[in-house]
């Protein structure tokens, strides 16, 4: 079966489902978008690893990199495989150097290992034709798609950036640190994306 290349184009919180978030995958050499429904814990693994984030502690997913590379497993891909009434199933395709062997996992979970590991993620042609969302416009026609990685910005922790404009860039660098010692994520990445406007201003 032929395998298309997917990457990640955008993570923002679900409006149809309470407390999840919607992953948007899209192939790298079209305009087909893959949306798929993942949990809130796997929505901060995945947006801390592309936020280039360190948490005080490894998440279970760092762990389980740290994990692999200590025994000199790497992973190679990640492989969304199948979907059944609505649910996708995904693999990790993994390599010890003589051998390769499929490890099955959710799809969520595939895709928080598949960005520490910087592998590629495919899936196949009839999974894309039958739940793939196909793009008029070139690239994101959806403001839902386009929010940014860090702005999961319906989160029980998120706070009005109208509260960091009137800090000073020490006292946010505190609430960052504090934020991360606490694994507030989401609300760290708020105050990261104000520090950062501020460099650029």
């Amino acid at each position: 079966m032929k395998k298309v290349r997917l990457e990640i184009v955008g993570l923002s919180y679900s409006q149809t489902q309470s407390g999840a978030y919607a992953l948007v995958l899209g192939e790298t050499t079209g305009s087909r978008r893959l949306p798929i429904i993942i949990g809130g814990f796997e929505a901060q693994a995945i947006a801390i690893e592309l936020e280039k984030m360190s948490p005080s502690r490894p998440l279970t997913h760092d762990l389980f990199k740290t994990f692999s590379q200590t025994f000199d497993i790497n992973v190679t891909e990640v492989l969304i495989y199948n979907l059944v009434e609505g649910i996708f199933y995904a693999k990790l395709l993994c390599n010890d150097g003589e051998k390769e062997v499929e490890i099955d996992a959710r799809t969520s979970d595939a895709i928080a290992i598949a960005v520490r590991f910087k592998c590629p993620i495919s899936t196949y042609e009839f999974i894309l034709k039958s739940a793939g969302i196909v793009l008029d416009d070139e690239p994101i026609a959806s403001t839902e798609e386009s929010e940014q990685v860090a702005e999961l910005s319906e989160s029980p922790v998120s706070t009005s950036m109208d509260d960091y404009k009137g800090k000073s860039t020490e006292e946010l660098k505190n609430l960052l640190q504090t934020a991360l010692d606490e694994e507030q994520y989401e609300l760290a990445s708020k105050i990261r994306d104000e520090l950062n406007q501020r460099k650029k201003s």
